[in-house]
């Protein structure tokens, strides 16, 4: 059965056969071009069925952003996904305001190809957003979920390593900062993995506090405590087959370390009040934003347990090392929240392009997300502008320096205000400046992230107390 029929433009001879072999094995309907000039002439005629373009970026004649250009000079919806060896952030923006729907980065796998033509003819254009904002009888084709996307050399770095590790059963420790992606690298792991069919469950070591996560985590027998009135199992068990992610490990209290290192040791757990234990297949991945060894060093940490832990290390890198990612996640957030909140936006002027580009982002990829979705909301016009960025991002880049400028750094206090008062204060002023990153906050205020966690559970919120 014919799926969808594809364009491919590649003036490579062994790449162009091979790519297309791959496409009409599984079903497309492929025709090939051997650079820009006679795919344009080709599309002259009309689309005629063409539901795709798979362009090469670098070719004679006419290289990939101009041929974006001509297909807009021909009033052309197609979507295309540029295939590239190379990762420029110039070529990368420029490709976002001609259209282009994804990046391919070469070499490629044959599943990476087939997943980015998939996602590619669902996603939505310019022109099928605005059909469906004003009111079209079905939505648009699907924005994928996922924000494992990238151009840039440490990007495509990560993602070999993750494609090495994916297919091995070793424990992963991941870190990088907060709001680089770590549970993304996670979740990457475990899709590229054997156990993909099974369970991925996440916690939050920071986010209970020790004697909870100890029930969440290894299960509670009846009786065990008072209010224990059935036995419960723990997340051990509910991903037997498959993979529990632990984030932020370093928050997990000495004692409780000790039994992570018996369950890493036998395979097996033992519920809370239980005498007997049950051996459990789960694949361990943990992630930390915080300096383990420097954890051990100063006795929060156990060192046996690190070494337990990272049988494989991953760092994510910053956003600020990923400037050729920016267009793109840029883009897809942009997709994300137009469809969410129902908005005709499909479009970034250039003023706002180079905003986003020239900020340090120092909330990485979870700060873009937000200032997207924010200038998604506040926008009143196709195109996201300049003045639809947070506050506190047009701050900093017209003081010239791209690192957030907040004024109202002092705190007055009167004299015999309550120590609690005054620590609430504290927790929520700072929450305010680094935008309601609570591991952040804790770090800036010297204080365990779990008494942030705790603070907010007593204001019965998840906004900052």
């Amino acid at each position: 059965m014919k799926k969808a029929k594809l364009l491919l433009v590649e003036d490579d001879l062994q790449s162009r056969k091979s790519t297309e072999k791959i496409l009409v094995i599984e079903g497309y309907e492929v025709e090939v071009a051997e650079n820009g000039l006679q795919a344009i002439e080709r599309l002259k005629n009309g689309k005629d069925g063409i539901s795709l373009v798979l362009s090469d970026l670098r070719m004679p004649e006419m290289d990939g952003i101009e041929f974006l250009k001509a297909l807009s000079v021909l009033g052309s919806d197609l979507p295309v996904i540029l295939m590239t060896a190379y990762g420029k952030v110039d070529d990368a923006v420029w490709a976002m305001k001609w259209g282009v729907v994804d990046f391919l980065s070469k070499p490629f796998k044959r599943q990476a190809l087939l997943e980015a033509v998939e996602t590619g003819l669902k996603r939505v254009n310019a022109k099928s957003l605005n059909a469906s904002v004003a009111g079209a009888a079905t939505k648009p084709g699907v924005v994928r979920e996922s924000t494992w996307l990238g151009i840039s050399p440490v990007f495509r770095a990560l993602s070999d390593e993750v494609d090495r590790v994916a297919a091995t059963q070793a424990t992963v420790l991941i870190t990088g900062e907060s709001g680089s992606g770590k549970e993304q690298v996670a979740r990457e792991l475990h899709r590229r993995s054997a156990r993909k069919s099974q369970p991925f469950i996440v916690i939050n070591c920071a986010a209970l506090p020790e004697n909870l996560l100890e029930s969440e985590l290894f299960g509670v027998e009846k009786g065990a405590y008072t209010g224990a009135d059935s036995s419960r199992i723990g997340l051990f068990e509910a991903a037997h087959g498959g993979t529990l992610f632990l984030d932020e490990i370093g928050e997990m209290s000495l004692s409780l370390q000790a039994k992570m290192l018996r369950v890493l040791q036998d395979g097996e757990i033992r519920r809370v009040g239980s005498v007997s234990s049950k051996r459990v297949n789960v694949r361990l991945i943990t992630a930390t934003n915080r300096d383990l060894r420097e954890r051990v060093a100063s006795g929060y940490f156990r060192e046996d347990l690190l070494y337990r832990l990272e049988v494989v290390y991953l760092r994510v890198p910053s956003l600020r090392e990923r400037g050729e990612d920016l267009p793109e996640l840029a883009l897809h957030f942009l997709r994300q929240f137009a469809l969410k909140h129902e908005k005709p936006v499909y479009g970034m002027e250039d003023r706002f392009l180079e905003a986003i580009l020239s900020y340090s982002w120092p909330g990485n990829v979870r700060e873009l997300q937000n200032a997207i979705e924010r200038a998604v909301v506040f926008s009143e016009g196709d195109e996201l502008t300049r003045d639809s960025l947070p506050e506190s991002i047009r701050a900093a880049l017209a003081a010239g320096s791209g690192i957030p400028a907040t004024s109202d750094r002092n705190l007055s206090i009167a004299i015999g205000t309550p120590l609690k008062e005054v620590e609430d204060l504290m927790i929520r002023k700072t929450l305010e400046h680094s935008q309601g990153d609570k591991e952040l906050t804790a770090k800036l205020l010297g204080i365990n992230s779990r008494t942030i966690y705790r603070r907010l559970q007593e204001k019965n919120s998840d906004e900052p107390v």
